[in-house]
């Protein structure tokens, strides 16, 4: 509309320039004017011309100007509606934040800092009570003066106690041992302290065995203490449950071919085969084991705080219903299995 208003007012403009041109000319050509005067005229025509262009010009320059205000104002006004809502929406958006870190620092970090001084109390009372543990073995063994370490893999001094105490119990003649390493060196104080007895320690691995080896002989104790090299081997895996899980067992134990001449067993000591193996790795021990045993033998299961141990034990007393079990607050939970009445 705007392109045909601008051409209508050049054509107004030529045609209003040739009319006057021409009728310049006819009045020249009539002799009313001189040709001077035509030329004159015809001047000031085409000036007047243009002073009407300029004219219409300056007037739609002027609606425009007055019109640029609210051009300006309605942008204006929608730039700042826009600029309102995208305010709203991160107000709204920070409040969500700050509500959701106020929900952090009501519920979760106070629940997160009791649990971190739970952790903290409970580790610092059972370094305490495995500090304490490993001062009463060492004054009461009169053991050599560097001893191999435990916690960690090794067994802790909480239940090397608990199985120094039965040695001094049952006096016994026979101790068998799953797994191998710095727990048998300290049994192996124990039974001389006792005044005999002999150690057999199972191992799975033929290099951490013969560790083990170089280990007792260093403490002097190669006289009490035999490492015995069983590798797993293939045994018939179940399905059990486990709490709520049903899973399947592991399908290796040791080569059970190495207790076949041991008799008289007056306590096991179960703590291997390691939890990689499998599912209740640990559950061929006692029907292995049990045959060979005294009446009045123990057995103490390590590691029973774990499900899987815990699971073992069940199952030892559904199949077994002479044992009884009794429970030892160590570290790392200790489960005692012996027959009911001995």
């Amino acid at each position: 509309m705007r392109l045909l208003r601008r051409r209508s007012i050049r054509i107004l403009a030529a045609v209003s320039a040739v009319a006057a041109t021409a009728t310049l000319a006819a009045l020249g050509a009539l002799g009313l004017v001189t040709v001077a005067d035509a030329v004159l005229l015809t001047a000031m025509a085409g000036l007047g011309g243009l002073v009407c262009v300029l004219g219409l010009g300056l007037i739609r320059l002027r609606r425009s100007v007055l019109a640029l205000p609210a051009a300006v104002a309605a942008h204006t006004h929608t730039v700042t509606e826009a600029l309102g809502r995208d305010r709203l929406e991160l107000t709204a958006a920070l409040d969500e934040i700050r509500a959701r870190v106020d929900r952090v620092h009501a519920h979760a970090l106070p629940k997160v800092s009791r649990e971190i001084r739970h952790a903290v109390t409970v580790q610092g009372r059972n370094d305490y009570e495995q500090q304490v543990a490993w001062t009463e073995l060492r004054e009461n063994l009169d053991t050599a003066a560097f001893m191999p370490p435990l916690r960690g893999w090794a067994a802790s001094p909480d239940v090397l106690r608990v199985l120094v105490r039965q040695i001094d119990l049952l006096r016994p003649g026979l101790v068998v041992e799953f797994g191998s390493g710095a727990s048998s060196v300290w049994l192996g104080y124990a039974l001389r302290r006792a005044g005999g007895g002999r150690l057999v320690a199972i191992e799975h691995d033929a290099r951490y065995a013969e560790l083990s080896r170089e280990l007792v002989a260093a403490h002097g104790l190669d006289d009490m203490i035999e490492i015995r090299h069983a590798p797993l081997t293939e045994v018939e895996s179940v399905r059990v449950l486990v709490g709520d899980e049903t899973v399947r067992t592991a399908d290796r134990w040791y080569d059970a071919s190495v207790l076949a001449d041991l008799d008289g067993i007056g306590l096991v000591f179960v703590d291997g085969p390691p939890q990689a193996t499998g599912r209740h790795a640990r559950y061929p021990a006692v029907p292995a084991v049990l045959p060979h045993c005294t009446e009045d033998a123990v057995i103490v299961l390590d590691d029973a705080d774990r499900p899987d141990e815990r699971a073992i034990g069940d199952r030892w007393l559904a199949e077994h219903p002479e044992l009884q079990r009794s429970e030892e607050h160590t570290e790392k939970g200790t489960h005692v299995f012996t027959r009911k009445g001995a």
